[in-house]
């Protein structure tokens, strides 16, 4: 069903769910018809693009769909966003020629936020949805979208997700019932740049529940983070994932299993984390949502 637009308010629109017997995979041509389909729909929408592969799909699918004239890429900048992802979204929406919009959002200045419960992503995304509302307004675009996809809904710990709901945030990719698979195969057939990026959620995600997040803290993570990679790669060791997930005062080093020998016969790399008391490598290795293995009951903050 596509959604319909209502006068001073971004619509939502429904996600149509199965019978429960799972289709057969369908071909990255046929699954992005689905979401061209979706947006073809709207006369106009502000996508939240956050640099990542999920929202990128949906930016670049809304101009193959509506043109770029009635399109715009929002990247919220605050203290939460790595410089390097604000500098590659600037990229890849000029790629594309539509109109990339920084504004700031303040996130710190939510209780909710800066506490770091378990409702962490609550807060943030209140702020960006409560930002970017207006600014669709402004520009008289009636819809602003987010790279929510099927796996996201179907996921145990999504509470950014209720707060996009309530204020009428439209999620294409869900709606169209794509996963994170799909939008991959489409970002490839598509041939975006993204299509194989790895995840990178904001920085607030490294620091454990409980601890306030500052300024510092987050600044401290992105520094950490940029130095080890920066160490990692002048020794010829170059990975996918890595994480430094701020514990207080120990740094936990999360990196992809191939790394973690490297890492572990070669303190002088870890040592490119400063700024912590203790650093310490986990022998698991890096996996997406790792802080959430710390909540006794995360089901409840959904």
């Amino acid at each position: 069903m596509t959604p319909r637009a209502v006068p001073g308010r971004i619509q939502a629109a429904a996600l149509c769910h199965s019978d429960g017997v799972p289709p057969p995979a369908p071909s990255s041509a046929s699954t992005a018809e689905q979401l061209l389909a979706r947006l073809r729909g709207l006369d106009g929408v502000v996508v939240a693009f956050s640099g990542g592969v999920d929202s990128g799909v949906v930016l670049a699918g809304a101009v193959r769909a509506l043109g770029p004239g009635r399109v715009i890429a929002a990247t919220a900048v605050s203290g939460s966003l790595p410089v390097e992802e604000l500098e590659a979204a600037a990229v890849f929406a000029g790629e594309l020629g539509v109109a990339h919009l920084t504004p700031s959002t303040n996130e710190l200045a939510r209780p909710g936020y800066r506490a770091n419960g378990g409702d962490r992503c609550y807060f943030c995304k209140a702020e960006l949805l409560d930002v970017l509302l207006p600014i669709a307004a402004d520009y008289g675009l009636p819809y602003v979208a987010t790279g929510t996809n099927a796996d996201d809904l179907r996921a145990g710990f999504r509470p950014g997700i209720r707060a996009a709901l309530e204020r009428g945030a439209i999620r294409p990719l869900a709606d169209a019932e794509l996963t994170k698979d799909d939008v991959r195969r489409i970002a490839r057939e598509w041939s975006l740049p993204l299509w194989d990026k790895p995840a990178a959620a904001c920085l607030s995600s490294r620091i454990a529940f409980g601890i306030q997040i500052n300024p510092h803290r987050l600044a401290r993570v992105e520094q950490a983070e940029r130095d080890l990679r920066s160490a990692l790669r002048a020794e010829g060791l170059h990975g996918r994932n890595l994480r430094v997930r701020d514990l207080g005062d120990t740094a936990r080093v999360e990196v992809d299993a191939t790394l973690i020998p490297a890492l572990a016969s070669r303190p002088d790399l870890l040592a490119a984390v400063t700024g912590f008391d203790r650093v310490e490598l986990d022998p698991t290795g890096f996996r997406s949502g790792a802080m959430n293995e710390m909540l006794p009951d995360p089901a409840r903050f959904r």
